[in-house]
């Protein structure tokens, strides 16, 4: 019975993530028809916002055992799909993972993984110039007992105060703060001249 609910679980899942790639298509080919600069701007957004999604739920349901998954195959894979579908064949900006992993629950690798997402996406729309060369966004994830820290860090152009540092900034941020707090974790931001990195802590991390 067990072994059943299994099978079924992970059915659902592909179908899931199977949908979410036809969603991100037909909103793809929406983009490509319209004649409004911005529309086609946020059509793009929410194109890659979805396939994100669908990378996210793909992996998790592929990997998962007894609840529970590897955050180092996790998140390389997830900045491999991230790559994939939003980096130009233009754009020398490359996603690379870095960290000693540890074990994570599905549910919280899965709010962990959406928090990635978006601060990409920030670090892709906000950090580099269309001539930026060799641009790279770091994602690292390390442990600590039962705390972790995810950190996502880029070689931009900062702004001084941190785009997820002020308190209303767009989509992302509210996203972004909404999944720390159910991961009851704190979001710092560090930003200068040498880049961005954006920090999300669990419980006592730092002072380990």
């Amino acid at each position: 019975m067990i072994r059943q609910k299994q099978v079924l679980l992970e059915e659902l899942g592909h179908r899931v993530a199977n949908s979410l790639q036809i969603i991100a298509s037909i909103i793809m080919l929406k983009a490509r028809a319209v004649e409004s600069e911005e529309t086609r701007r946020h059509l793009q957004d929410a194109h890659n916002r979805v396939i994100s999604v669908a990378a996210v739920q793909k992996h998790l349901h592929g990997s998962v055992t007894n609840g529970s998954i590897e955050m180092g195959p996790y998140l390389a894979t997830l900045c491999a799909a991230l790559a994939q579908s939003m980096i130009g064949d233009n754009q020398t900006i490359s996603i690379k993972f870095s960290g000693s992993g540890g074990i994570s629950t599905n549910r919280s690798a899965e709010s962990i993984g959406l928090i990635v997402t978006e601060l990409v996406i920030n670090s892709l729309k906000h950090a580099f110039k269309q001539t930026t060369k060799d641009g790279v966004i770091t994602v690292a994830y390390d442990v600590s007992g039962t705390d972790w820290q995810l950190a996502v860090s880029d070689n931009g152009c900062g702004k001084p105060d941190g785009v997820f540092a002020q308190p209303k900034t767009g989509l992302g941020t509210g996203v972004v703060k909404a999944l720390a707090k159910q991961l009851d974790a704190n979001v710092v931001t560090l930003s200068g001249a040498l880049g961005t990195k954006v920090s999300v802590t669990h419980a006592t991390f730092a002072a380990a």
